[in-house]
């Protein structure tokens, strides 16, 4: 956190607070966070997730590096947080490592999420040079059969053998990054294996186990995903049989102040649950991300939350003032 960021953040945090007060979007800061996205692809096919089911109306492609090179410039002094992830498996662009090793100068603190199938020893070497801060790891089950229920076509085995990999490049290099997390979503079918998880974790030599709540697409009327211990569910079932999510959905959020997400081909979405990046807020091929983020149509989604959050589809099944990480 550089001086220049923290006056940015200061900012930021300024401009969320009047905007809340006021019902009006006031945005003096820069992005203090951004997600971009590697690819599209992925080798999984996971039925709650567009890219596993192939389902985008957005066009599918790569993060082309000369992308990268024009955008890190310009948050040189503003952003603190780079995460490589939106949709897909990064692991599956050739170019990825570049990619994270290209913010090196810029001093970013950088992260991304992996389903871990690709991560040999030679990767998880080549992950450690690259100067990676964070690596999330998706595991969703600790036997094959629980596992693949949602991670369909994966095999537990290459996620175990991934994290053995890198926790052994890490130890060669006496690295103490990235920070390896195992990140554990909570269905009905691997509930009963919470505790189960967490212990394999720490003999595997994880850094970190987070156990995260699942978002279910229509989730109304009920399904076989939502766990039974309301504890791990973002979502409460009502006396007439249905479900509605326990958000109470008020008209504020945190992120449409402090960061954004931007997709392979250089999209500016709100954030992570605009999937399909309906809302185009900017296009980073045609404009500098700070236009962008102060332009017409990034104030006018502001400034639709202030108004009515409820309203807004995306927003229908957001973790934003609920919980999303459980103990």
């Amino acid at each position: 956190m550089t001086p220049a960021r923290m006056v940015n953040f200061l900012k930021v945090f300024t401009g969320y607070h009047v905007s809340r007060w006021l019902k009006k979007p006031y945005q003096w800061g820069l992005p203090v966070a951004l997600s971009i996205e590697p690819t599209t692809s992925c080798n999984l096919r996971c039925p709650q997730c567009p890219s596993g089911l192939r389902v985008f109306s957005r066009p599918t492609g790569m993060l082309q590096k000369e992308m990268l090179q024009q955008l890190l410039p310009q948050i040189k002094s503003s952003v603190h947080t780079l995460n490589f992830y939106f949709q897909g498996e990064p692991y599956l662009h050739p170019q990825f490592l570049e990619l994270v090793k290209m913010t090196l100068p810029y001093n970013i603190y950088t992260s991304t999420s992996t389903n871990a199938h690709y991560l040999d020893a030679a990767a998880a070497q080549a992950t450690v040079e690259s100067g990676l801060k964070r690596l999330i790891v998706s595991i969703d089950g600790t036997t094959q059969e629980t596992y693949s229920q949602y991670r369909v076509g994966g095999q537990l085995e290459k996620v175990l053998a991934g994290t053995r990999a890198l926790v052994e490049a890490k130890r060669k290099s006496g690295s103490a990054t990235p920070h390896l997390v195992w990140q554990f979503v909570v269905f009905q079918p691997n509930e009963h294996q919470i505790e189960e998880v967490k212990k394999l974790g720490r003999e595997l030599g994880v850094d970190e186990v987070t156990i995260k709540t699942a978002q279910i697409y229509d989730f109304e009327n009920g399904s076989d995903l939502i766990p039974t211990n309301g504890k791990y569910a973002r979502y409460r079932k009502n006396t007439d049989g249905s479900f509605e999510i326990e958000n109470k959905l008020l008209s504020q959020c945190w992120r449409m102040w402090q960061s954004s997400v931007i997709t392979w081909d250089g999209k500016m979405v709100p954030c992570c649950f605009d999937k399909d990046a309906h809302y185009r807020l900017g296009d980073l091929k045609k404009d500098d991300l700070k236009t962008v983020w102060h332009s017409e149509a990034y104030k006018k989604f502001r400034q639709a939350i202030l108004i009515g959050r409820k309203e807004i589809d995306i927003c229908k099944n957001c973790t934003e003032g609920t919980k999303v990480w459980a103990d």
